[in-house]
């Protein structure tokens, strides 16, 4: 059986230099983040004796690009690693048997680099720009930059400069936490006895063996909802939802809150006096129910393919928060509404929501099983698949108009469902109103 194995390959615009990678995910373990590793193919006629480059670049942008005037800029821009690859370094690392592989087959104009970003750094998150917001959208992006020039601090041009969009995730870790518990209680001023609330957390009935403290995308998260009402109120309707929080420490600091996923039900109610509760609700927040929520966190996009909410961000002290530029947080938040006069009582628990670890979530590559980059075979096939030169912003305004429409004929409208379908009207040509206005007239 002959496997294939996807190799990108970025070129810049005049075609003198050309960079090969074996993969543009790259994992933040805690303990270590993966290599990048690569080949760089160049024209030695070009480069003659200046020097090639190789970087990787973060980018946190904090502001709306539209705003950007008389030279202000809301983005910072930081070098994160830096290596030479031309000529290249009298003892250079050993290399791996994908770089082993692109040698021999790019010939004696290609030279190996290799890469390694330090381990206190945030992962790709973009926050969703609103619908009438354009250029690139705020977040933390990572790229590799290969570039010719005379030394690093350079500026690079923009003819011989390869850039290329990567990403930098996190996958769930796989020792479970402490199952987080939430109990509170309301007392009334004129009412005898307290109201008493306690929430936690259930395997997801999809994914029953769940840690209880740990859900995946597209998973449901289980909430169980305890009620003792020992005080003379009543509670009317309960509420439950998932809510983002992103603090945002870099630039203009402070916190947004997104509710992904609710649900309210009357259910079991009124609750009356000396009367318990006891239920269980399922939530699954998902991307394609926030699609038009302005500033709700999503990982970062390569290319057109599809993406879901910001995972939980993950980091081995606090002391490293301030760091990170956007750290990305859930809750589940349970509402008791007693009513125009008797208020409301509210619990909040934490809880982490990523993807599967990597080893339940094996790289596809042309539909079959992909091999590590450092453990290929000669009988291994190379595809080389070549990444289009596409900024960012188009890149973003291109996917949000597909999956805008993707979401409007998706959404379930049946009895039952949280979300409601999008309904937009229908926009006639202004040729089509053009003919209606004089017709009108005429009459």
């Amino acid at each position: 059986m002959v496997f294939s194995f996807h190799v990108y390959r970025k070129s810049a615009p005049n075609g003198k230099v050309s960079v090969y990678v074996g993969r543009r995910d790259y994992t933040d373990h805690l303990t270590h983040v993966d290599p990048i590793n690569g080949m760089v193919w160049l024209d030695r006629d070009y480069v003659r004796e200046r020097r090639v480059f190789a970087q990787v670049v973060m980018t946190y942008r904090y502001g709306r690009e539209e705003d950007e005037v008389m030279g202000l800029t809301f983005a910072k821009e930081l070098i994160i690693a830096s290596a030479q690859v031309y000529p290249p370094a009298p003892a250079p690392a050993p290399l791996t048997s994908l770089q082993v592989r692109l040698q021999k087959k790019l010939g004696t104009n290609a030279f190996p680099f290799h890469l390694e970003m330090p381990k206190n750094a945030p992962a790709s998150v973009t926050l969703q720009p609103g619908k009438d917001e354009t250029g690139r959208p705020c977040g933390v992006h990572w790229e590799l930059r290969v570039y010719v020039g005379d030394s690093t601090e350079e500026q690079p041009h923009r003819r011989s400069c390869v850039r290329l969009l990567i990403r930098r995730l996190q996958y769930a870790p796989a020792k479970q936490g402490r199952q987080p518990v939430a109990s509170c209680a309301k007392e009334f001023l004129l009412s005898p006895g307290k109201l008493h609330l306690q929430q936690l957390y259930h395997p997801s009935l999809t994914l029953p063996l769940a840690p209880p403290q740990i859900y995946y995308h597209e998973e449901g998260v289980g909430i169980g909802v305890g009620v003792t009402n020992n005080s003379n109120k009543q509670v009317k309707r309960v509420k439950v939802s998932v809510v983002q929080l992103c603090d945002v420490s870099l630039g203009p600091s402070g916190q947004i809150r997104n509710t992904v996923a609710s649900i309210e039900t009357q259910e079991g109610c009124p609750i009356v006096p000396g009367a318990t509760l006891t239920k269980t609700f399922s939530l699954k927040p998902k991307l394609e129910y926030n699609r038009d929520k302005r500033g709700v966190a999503i990982e970062g996009r390569l290319k057109s393919e599809e993406t879901c909410l910001a995972s939980s961000t993950l980091f081995t002290s606090l002391d490293q928060r301030q760091q990170f530029g956007i750290v990305v947080s859930y809750v589940a938040r349970v509402k008791l509404i007693l009513g125009t006069l008797g208020g409301e009582l509210v619990a909040e628990v934490p809880f982490t929501l990523m993807n599967p670890p990597t080893e339940e979530a094996p790289t596809q590559a042309g539909g079959r099983m992909a091999h590590r980059e450092q453990d290929l075979e000669e009988s291994t096939r190379l595809v080389i698949e070549e990444c289009r030169r596409m900024s960012v912003s188009d890149q973003f305004d291109t996917q949000k108009s597909v999956e805008s429409q993707k979401s409007v004929d998706s959404l379930d409208a049946g009895p039952g469902s949280v979300f409601g379908p999008l309904t937009e009207p229908t926009a006639k040509p202004n040729g089509a109103v053009g003919k209606e206005e004089k017709a009108k007239k005429k009459e």
